[in-house]
């Protein structure tokens, strides 16, 4: 049984693109009044559901032989395979009339996916990301259509940087392809603009309802989970436009019933020097009022679950070090470090 949490986590990234946007020339997403930078939680929920998928996790959102398809198509691959496991010869039937569909590029018949769904249970285990984030899976066809929804558990709200970011100011780069040439000796060039950034300190809020789990099925194995991609995903799924991003901190509270949260924890963090920074060796985050405001209400909380990088500096009432030894003493007795 899963308990409701609120979710702090931070990630840096350093002369990179944390999250373009395609309105405005593949630029960083920003708010430009405040100089922060941006990043969408469809960003971070990519980041989490690649790295589930390349750990062996079934993902509803997800690409099929690396091509992207609508979701009465994804749910008809998934079907079929379901079937082709089990020994159920009318299912093993009814898949093969699914792929001679998918086979000759037409949509299946929606009755006949909704035929290898034993239920709705049955797609919650199937998929960790629906049970974890929820989805809307409308299967269609020329004659008719079904549709099944699911409000996910957690979610997260956009990201912003902790510090005014500044653009990196020379993003004019130049390839050179061999082979095309204007004439002896000469080859062509193409010009384009890549966007970065210097430095942006990353915070997000997420929550953990529990009550939203407890209807898709949602397990503490899979907080786990989550708790484990927050920490690895980002690195591993970097592209070119990516590398130079690093989880620094996740803080999850959870607390003992399902109707308390205290609501963004980033209003309660904050970065000693807002301007200027470039890399996390110039970072202290002051986490004094986080702790003040976790300690009023002790009672509530059933664990504090944190991981903490080596090279993020933490201050808390004047003290620096690693969570659990700079907390207030009545907190410490409540946390647990993330494997």
């Amino acid at each position: 049984m899963i308990h409701n949490s609120d979710i702090l986590f931070i990630y840096d990234a350093k002369m990179c693109n944390p999250n373009g946007d395609p309105d405005d020339e593949n630029r960083p997403r920003m708010d430009v009044e405040t100089s922060r930078n941006l990043v969408t939680d469809v960003r971070l929920k990519r980041y989490i559901r690649d790295y589930w998928q390349n750990k062996g996790e079934n993902i509803f959102v997800a690409t099929v032989d690396e091509k992207t398809v609508d979701a009465t198509t994804r749910l008809a691959y998934w079907v079929c395979q379901k079937a082709r496991e089990s020994s159920d010869n009318d299912s093993i039937k009814q898949a093969d009339k699914i792929e001679k569909a998918l086979e000759s590029g037409k949509k299946p018949s929606a009755s006949d996916i909704v035929k290898l769904i034993a239920s709705e249970a049955e797609i919650l285990r199937g998929f960790i990301d629906v049970r974890t984030f929820g989805a809307t899976m409308p299967i269609k066809d020329e004659k008719k259509g079904s549709s099944f929804t699911f409000t996910g558990p957690v979610q997260f709200n956009w990201g912003y940087s902790l510090n005014k970011v500044e653009p990196v100011y020379s993003n004019t780069i130049t390839s050179t392809f061999a082979g095309r040439t204007k004439g002896e000796g000469d080859e062509y060039g193409a010009m384009g603009k890549d966007y970065r950034l210097y430095y942006s300190l990353l915070a997000f809020h997420g929550v953990v309802s529990a009550s939203r789990g407890e209807k898709t099925n949602m397990k503490d194995d899979d907080v786990k989970k989550l708790e484990e991609a927050l920490i690895k995903a980002i690195p591993l799924q970097a592209t070119r436009s990516k590398i130079g991003q690093y989880p620094r901190l996740i803080v999850r509270v959870e607390y003992k019933d399902d109707e308390t949260l205290l609501g963004d924890l980033r209003r309660y963090v904050k970065v000693d020097k807002e301007e200027g920074l470039r890399d996390v060796s110039e970072v202290i985050l002051d986490i004094s009022e986080l702790d003040k405001k976790l300690l009023k209400n002790k009672e509530k909380i059933n664990t504090i679950r944190f991981w903490q990088d080596d090279d993020l500096i933490l201050i808390c009432n004047g003290n620096k070090g690693k969570l659990k030894d700079i907390s207030s003493a009545g907190l410490s007795e409540k946390m647990e470090i993330i494997d």
